[in-house]
């Protein structure tokens, strides 16, 4: 009934959608969009008419409803197409509007810019002539300048000159500082000769005063006994006329102090001039820009100046390749001599006068100045020479600690250090370290009391058992250390300790090759120096890789990410370095560890050989047929037990001899799991036992074995777990091995069944006993060898 009422409503629909054609819709329905609309207008007629037939009365209503919608849409259409011409007209007459005015005023932009274009051709003239009169202004202001600047230098020279004449000098050195300010603002001035004539005016009126104030200076000085080169008999006492020198000198250092400004800026321009004469990269550019020597300092040194150069230059006899400890000392002894004079005379003055230097240290400065020179012309000259440069660089390191230590030199100050750093310079450094080192490792190698401890005959300072030879190649690292230490690059120092760990290795693989020759007889004493070299070197190299120096290294490496040191290290491994979780010697810990670990395997494996060969008997005893303990009036150790017993304590005493006290005790605790195993498999397990061989096991292991391992610690049965646990089960009584058996048995029996029982594990009860080691199948086989049951 409901499907023929929505066919009937849908023919109804198709007459009202084309009540012309009624069969036209069903015709030209093609495609999908024309589905949906049909759809859409059924779904409308739907929700407006229902599926009650009764309700058609409604379509009238709905049909004229309809009707009135699109007359009402219609009327809009019309409207809004009727009022579009309008706007569109007024738009386009707005737009002629617009392009007349347009028009308009490009005509009079034309007519402006042709007035203009007339005025400006008839200005012309004018502005030629107003720029020719400007620039005539303009000269003649520069050339105003220029005299007016010339008559200002021509003041102050006069001005100079009278005061010289008169004797004022503080006027005539005020005089002097205008000048070298004018000549600081000329510094970028185009007029060379301008700039020229006042330079050289400068520097003449700076001379005649410089020159007049350093000979009177120098007058005061020779008074006072200046230069001291021979150290004073006693201290500095005023003479007769001394009040006098004190203040003629105290005035005299005033006033070149003053002169200290244009001088430094006459120092300055010199040092400029140098420094743009060499070709860039040179390596006779200045190392470093330090600031200018005091003036009086500088006066102060002359005499010291000439005295080094005549006897250290030249063909003199102190002037020596040979011996570069005659200069070095030399300028320790006149620092040291004058360090009184220049503290009690020059340093009151200087802080007096305001000046925040210290006299002492300007007058380092100045004689090391000197050295330096020096001390860069020989290294030079001695880079194929070994020994002596060998030579010159150990005394270039002491000069350097003393100039540190003694004379409080400032650290922030280059010293001579700095010379040692050009490349070619430490590159030689380098090779000839590494050159002597080898020398001194073959040397001490084949020495012949290499493997012989110095300290053999003093116990408490022979823990470690080092001989000769580790202990001389450590020597010669840390000497290498101590050197390199206070090289102020870190990148030289790393280089340093590149060549170190070089080293190491190499002595590494030479201790390799004699341990080799030696390993047919671990127990020889050589192969156990052997062992102990290595155990030494790597405690020596744990203790630097928490030395704060070391790790200031790794730090360095790490931020420069040296190649040299980094190169064959992962990320990780570098991060554990930038934490310093590891170390830069962990490369070699590990070969040394290995090679460490492989002898003391071969040590205790031979040990074990000899013990093993000795304890035959003992394995082949007749444990079974041995009488009860309460037939035996005393217990004594088995016979056959004796071999391997004094064996075994022999061994203990040369190892607790040859070896230091940490390989021992790595020695003895391995050698006692070793011997541990061979009992409990050779002997224990390959036996039956009686009643009294039980009690004969453990009288020979508690009251024999097991104290002679009681000499290095506490508890030794603790280190034989197996034998003692074995021997515990072994001499239970009749009863309690009964129980525990039949306990093993019960748990083994469930355990197959996979059946969860409520009484406890064996465990519990064995741990009872003093099991521990042993699992319950151990225990069940050794009660099994049991051979003391009922009824047997």
């Amino acid at each position: 009934m409901a499907a023929s009422e929505a066919e009937t409503m849908r023919k109804q629909t198709d007459h009202f959608l084309n009540p012309d054609d009624p069969g036209h819709l069903q015709d030209s329905v093609q495609d999908s969009v024309q589905d949906s609309v049909l759809d859409s207008v059924l779904d409308f007629l739907l929700n407006e008419v229902g599926s009650d037939l009764k309700s058609l009365k409604k379509a009238g209503d709905l049909l004229e409803r309809l009707r009135e919608e699109n007359t009402e849409l219609e009327e809009q259409v019309l409207s809004v197409s009727c009022s579009v011409p309008p706007k569109v007209s007024a738009a386009l007459s707005a737009a002629e509007d617009a392009q007349c005015s347009l028009e308009e005023l490009l005509q009079r932009e034309r007519g402006i810019s042709n007035t203009l274009h007339q005025h400006l051709q008839g200005a012309q003239s004018w502005m030629d002539n107003l720029s020719q009169t400007l620039n005539q202004v303009d000269a003649i202001e520069r050339h105003m300048k220029y005299l007016r600047c010339l008559h200002h230098v021509e003041e102050l020279s006069a001005a100079v000159q009278q005061c010289l004449m008169t004797s004022s000098v503080w006027e005539a050195i005020r005089a002097v500082d205008s000048m070298a300010a004018l000549d600081a603002g000329l510094n970028e001035s185009g007029c060379i000769h301008l700039r020229d004539f006042v330079r050289k005016t400068l520097l003449f009126w700076h001379k005649i005063i410089k020159d007049r104030l350093s000979s009177d200076f120098e007058k005061v000085l020779t008074q006072l006994h200046w230069p001291i080169i021979s150290p004073p008999t006693q201290s500095l006492t005023p003479t007769a006329n001394g009040q006098e020198n004190q203040s003629q000198l105290e005035l005299l250092v005033t006033q070149l102090l003053a002169l200290q400004t244009s001088d430094d800026l006459i120092s300055q321009r010199a040092s400029v001039s140098l420094v743009s004469s060499f070709p860039p990269g040179s390596s006779a550019t200045p190392l470093s820009q330090a600031p200018p020597l005091c003036l009086p300092i500088q006066i102060m040194l002359q005499p010291l100046n000439r005295r080094f150069r005549y006897h250290f230059y030249g063909n003199r006899q102190t002037n020596s390749l040979s011996k570069p400890e005659w200069y070095l000392t030399q300028v320790l002894m006149w620092i040291g001599n004058s360090s009184t004079f220049m503290e009690e005379k020059i340093q009151p003055i200087l802080d007096r006068a305001g000046a925040s230097i210290s006299a002492r240290v300007e007058l380092c400065r100045g004689l090391l100045s000197l050295v330096q020179e020096k001390v860069s012309s020989d290294a030079s000259k001695l880079l194929y020479e070994d020994a002596l440069f060998c030579h010159l660089v150990e005394e270039v390191l002491q000069f350097e600690k003393e100039m540190r230590s003694n004379h409080s030199y400032p650290a922030v100050l280059p010293g001579l250090l700095h010379l040692l750093l050009e490349d070619s310079v430490l590159q030689k450094w380098l090779t000839v370290e590494k050159k002597m080192a080898v020398e001194k490792m073959d040397a001490m190698l084949s020495a012949d009391g290499a493997w012989s401890s110095q300290y053999k005959d003093i116990s408490d300072l022979d823990e470690l058992k080092a001989p000769d030879c580790a202990e001389t190649f450590m020597t010669l690292l840390q000497v290498i250390t101590e050197r390199y230490r206070p090289l102020p690059s870190p990148s030289a120092q790393l280089k340093f300790l590149e060549l170190q760990r070089e080293l190491v290795d190499d002595f590494r693989i030479r201790l390799t090759q004699v341990m080799k020759e030696e390993s047919r007889s671990p127990l020889s004493a050589r192969y156990c120096a052997i062992l102990n070299a290595v155990n030494y070197i790597c405690t020596i190299l744990g203790d630097w890789g928490d030395n704060v120096f070391f790790l200031q290294l790794q730090q360095a490496a790490v931020s420069l990410e040296e190649e040299a040191v980094l190169g064959g290290l992962g990320v990780m491994e570098v991060g554990r370095l930038a934490s310093l979780e590891g170390s830069l010697f962990e490369g070699l810990l590990s070969l040394l560890d290995r090679l460490k670990a492989d002898m003391m395997g071969r040590l205790l494996e031979w040990t074990m050989r000899e013990i093993t060969e000795k304890s035959k008997p003992y394995c082949m005893d007749r444990w079974l047929s041995l009488p009860s303990q309460h037939d035996v009036s005393t217990m004594t150790l088995s016979s056959s037990a004796c071999p391997m017993m004094l064996c075994v304590r022999d061994r203990l005493l040369n190892l607790h001899q040859v070896l230091s006290l940490s390989l021992f005790q790595l020695a003895w605790q391995g050698l006692a799991e070793r011997l541990d195993n061979f009992l409990y498999q050779e002997v224990i397990l390959c036996n039956h036992f009686s009643e009294g061989g039980a009690a004969q096991l453990q009288f020979d292991m508690s009251r024999n074995l097991f104290p002679l391992f009681g000499h290095y610690c506490k508890r030794p049965e603790n280190f034989f777990k197996h034998v003692k646990e074995a021997c515990i089960v072994l001499c239970l009584s009749v009863g309690s091995a009964i129980l525990l058996k039949n306990l093993l048995k019960e748990s083994e029996e469930e355990n197959r069944e996979c059946v969860g029982a409520g009484d406890p594990p064996p465990e519990s009860a064995l741990n009872e006993l003093g099991v521990f080691c042993l699992a319950p199948c151990d225990v069940l086989i050794l009660l099994n060898l049991r051979a003391s049951w009922p009824g047997q």
